[in-house]
């Protein structure tokens, strides 16, 4: 696996990775000599993981308003100095972001966990969720769908996200009342395993004191159905983020709802990208809701 991670970027890589356009690249490569690509047999440039690292540092600093030819003109220690001062003049939030790409290219735990632990002393897990994990999850997928971020990278920063989640969820103090009008059944179907999404939404229902039983990830239909015998009033959360890949995504929400006893008082949220084709208003007559987002489900909570 080891000889398959990527460690060569293209320049289009960079410009994805760091949001300046290969254009700009080339431009600073030239005129300031920032970089130094490698070419192929072809003459196409490739950059290292050192020099990807460098342009990440490099446009932080160009996006807080120091000039190109300024960051241009700073030794590699300094340009580190520099980071350094600008997340303790604008908090470790103005860096986070990109402390945690860098963290994932190198498969780095103890840099992630560094920063996130300076993040929880200046927020709150909720806060760093909404406004700093969930933006740089949606930048990570798109690196992952273009290529220019390997599978290995996204679950290795994926798992330390859940990691964070788990433990504030033990976190959570359970010694008091639990609402049990509703009880809230999370689950993904059968062959999906992106639950990051879904196990945040269980965090935050044990946190407003509901009753959330989280099955996670690749369950069989027939084992959700099932749990009408044990609770008379269920609500059913699933995130829907490449299944159901065999039948559409309404059809698959209509089945688990038609198996439901009629006597039975359920209804089913959906959450995830499968989800977008499906119009709110055309199925919330049968107890089925949609959301564009985690945030949007929550905010009925």
């Amino acid at each position: 696996m080891i000889n398959n991670i990527k460690t060569e970027f293209t320049i289009k890589d960079l410009e994805n990775l760091s949001g300046i356009k290969a254009h700009t690249i080339r431009i600073w490569e030239k005129r300031y000599q920032l970089f130094k690509p490698k070419r192929t047999d072809t003459n196409i440039r490739y950059y290292s993981i050192q020099e990807l690292q460098k342009l990440l540092n490099v446009t932080l600093l160009y996006n807080h308003g120091l000039k190109i030819s300024k960051i241009a003109a700073l030794s590699s220690s300094k340009l580190i100095s520099n980071i350094k001062e600008l997340s303790l003049k604008k908090g470790v939030e103005a860096t986070a972001l990109n402390v945690f790409k860098i963290s994932m290219l190198n498969f780095d735990e103890a840099r992630f966990n560094e920063v996130f632990e300076k993040l929880i002393r200046e927020h709150s897990f909720r806060y760093i969720f909404k406004n700093i994990l969930i933006p740089f999850l949606n930048e990570i997928g798109l690196l992952w769908q273009i290529e220019s971020i390997f599978p290995a990278h996204e679950h290795f920063i994926s798992n330390l996200i859940k990691q964070k989640i788990y433990a504030n969820i033990d976190a959570i103090d359970k010694s008091k009342g639990i609402e049990e009008q509703d009880v809230y059944i999370l689950f993904l179907p059968l062959n999906e395993i992106h639950d990051i999404g879904l196990l945040y939404i269980h965090y935050e229902l044990l946190l407003h004191g509901h009753r959330s039983i989280y099955l996670g990830q690749s369950i069989p239909d027939e084992n959700i159905i099932g749990l009408q015998a044990s609770f008379k009033k269920v609500k059913i959360v699933t995130y829907l983020t490449v299944e159901p890949s065999q039948k559409s995504t309404l059809e698959y929400l209509e089945n688990i709802s038609q198996n439901f006893k009629k006597d039975s008082s359920h209804s089913i949220h959906a959450i995830g990208q499968k989800t977008k084709d499906i119009l709110s208003e055309n199925v919330q007559q049968k107890q089925i809701f949609v959301y564009h987002s985690p945030l949007d489900f929550l905010k009925l909570v």
